[in-house]
């Protein structure tokens, strides 16, 4: 069984992805660019993490989660097909719980969510690093609430919450509802 501290210290920024702000922009432009005001860390809360199967790869610092992975922290919820996390330290161990993570991968349809925010992809890729978190695949699409963003790329920054929409290969699709916005 993996040790909770693993995810709950360092994941914990992959399941920050989940919370996707509404990406104020202009409609068909071919790149958005906006802040996902609700993008946070979020390393104080329990994670839970489940799967059919788990390898953990010692030598290789890897550990494999397959089969309807679901990791969820808080009210936000990731799911995907499987997910892959590459850690790095000398004598790190996924098992021990000290190992820090360098990169998490997931394919086979990812799905996040938290609150009325919703994001979908085929495939997800997040660098502890450079703090980025990346979706990709022939379309991802975004929503929060009646409002959504389609395209086939999107980078976060999480460290600013700072987001970028791109197109695939035409424009980013953007359907806002007037209704949606906050009274004042």
């Amino acid at each position: 069984m993996i040790n909770r501290r693993l995810l709950t210290r360092n994941a914990a920024v992959l399941i920050a992805a989940g919370f996707i702000s509404c990406l104020a922009a202009t409609a068909h432009a071919q790149t958005t660019t906006s802040q996902m005001e609700g993008l946070k860390l979020s390393g104080d809360q329990p994670i839970q993490i489940q799967s059919d199967q788990l390898e953990i790869k010692e030598q290789e610092k890897k550990a494999y989660f397959t089969g309807n992975v679901q990791v969820v922290q808080g009210t936000t919820t990731m799911k995907a097909g499987k997910m892959t996390v590459l850690y790095t330290g000398e004598g790190g161990s996924v098992t021990s719980g000290n190992a820090n993570i360098d990169k998490i991968f997931l394919d086979e349809t990812v799905f996040l969510t938290s609150g009325t925010q919703q994001a979908t992809a085929e495939k997800g890729e997040f660098d502890m690093k450079s703090q980025t978190f990346v979706l990709s695949g022939k379309q991802v699409v975004l929503s929060e609430g009646p409002n959504v963003f389609k395209g086939c790329k999107l980078t976060v920054l999480m460290e600013t919450g700072q987001a970028k929409l791109d197109a695939c290969g035409g424009r980013v699709e953007i359907l806002l509802d007037p209704k949606s916005r906050p009274k004042q």
